[in-house]
């Protein structure tokens, strides 16, 4: 098993409208054939604490089966129409890959 976990830090300019697509787009990644979970959300609204970030905006966590499905979804078509698409929005991408 291998957990890809992805924080994505918009623009501070963009407009509602550009979010709001952007969320729209992030959660057709969870239709890609080749993943067994996908999760989507924001920043939690706990207690703070020294030792969590809340300074992302969106944060998607995929869990595949092996690097083999973990590669087959970075080059899968709605993956890369998703980068396409909203790169532009972004001004920082953190990525964890777990196994």
């Amino acid at each position: 098993m291998l957990v890809h976990t992805v924080f994505f830090y918009l623009k501070s300019d963009i407009s509602a409208a550009d979010r709001a697509m952007f969320a729209t787009e992030l959660a057709k990644l969870g239709t890609i054939d080749n993943i067994g979970g996908f999760y989507m959300g924001s920043p939690a609204e706990v207690p703070p604490r020294p030792v969590i970030d809340t300074t992302f905006d969106f944060s998607i966590t995929v869990v595949v089966d092996d690097v083999e499905a973990h590669n087959a979804y970075q080059i899968d078509p709605i993956h890369l129409a998703f980068i396409a698409s909203c790169k532009h929005l972004w001004d920082r991408v953190q990525v964890y890959d777990v196994d």
